[in-house]
């Protein structure tokens, strides 16, 4: 895998070049994120980005205040009490906060853990988690819009992310920690493995479906994925990109 930090970077420029492109009227429009405009997609990422450069990222604490709440509970507050910024001091926040996030990052010392929503976690995984929320809300904002967001090598890491997270996965849904094995197809053709081969589950078929369904872009049932094995179509159903 290329460099986290440099690919985190990438993410975001191909990002930017769709936001800036975009109409006053498009920043308005219904983002493929329930009950979010496009505007409201871009000030999360802000928001969030924001927290990743915050002094208080090294205390290694979670940001949720209790076990009930929920990140989608605390990102729909944060996004309800800032919500109306016009869009061009939008884009201007948004850049700011991630074009400082990868020497951020990068900067920290190894063994460092940073704060984050349930866990702390590793710079490197922070940044594989902020390519995963900002690959998959670029979906949100250029789908419903007609834009092409192509998708590159970059999406090795979130699906990377999907993998390391699957014992996570299955206890949120109260399910076993099983072995699984994914033999994807990259979006250039070639081929992105993860676990053991020898693992009683598989899953293969396009890297690009396994990432949408771990981001809840897309169903199983709406891929080409094929699930072998007697715990591989659990582990396709609770996949994620996330922790939530």
């Amino acid at each position: 895998m290329t460099d986290i930090f440099d690919d985190l970077a990438a993410e975001y420029r191909q990002l930017d070049a769709v936001l800036e492109s975009l109409t006053p009227e498009q920043w308005s429009q219904a983002s493929a994120a329930e009950g979010w405009t496009v505007a409201d997609v871009v000030l999360h990422l802000a928001q969030t980005e924001e927290a990743v450069t915050a002094p208080a990222i090294t205390e290694a604490k979670a940001f949720l205040p209790s076990a009930e709440a929920t990140v989608d509970g605390m990102a729909d507050e944060m996004v309800a009490a800032e919500r109306g910024m016009p869009p061009a001091d939008l884009l201007a926040r948004w850049r700011k906060a991630a074009f400082a996030t990868p020497g951020a990052l990068r900067a920290h010392p190894p063994g460092t853990r940073l704060s984050w929503v349930r866990t702390p976690l590793s710079p490197r995984t922070l940044a594989t988690t902020r390519i995963a929320e900002h690959w998959a809300h670029a979906l949100d904002i250029t789908v419903p819009l007609g834009l092409a967001y192509p998708d590159t090598a970059r999406l090795r890491h979130v699906a990377w992310l999907a993998h390391r997270t699957l014992p996570y996965a299955f206890a949120v849904a109260g399910l076993p920690d099983v072995p699984v094995f994914c033999d994807l197809t990259a979006p250039d053709g070639n081929r992105w493995t993860f676990g053991d081969p020898d693992a009683p589950n598989r899953i293969t078929g396009p890297a690009s479906e396994f990432c949408r369904v771990g981001a809840r872009r897309l169903t199983p049932e709406q891929t080409g994925l094929v699930a072998e094995g007697p715990n591989a179509a659990d582990a396709l159903r609770v996949v994620r990109n996330y922790a939530a």
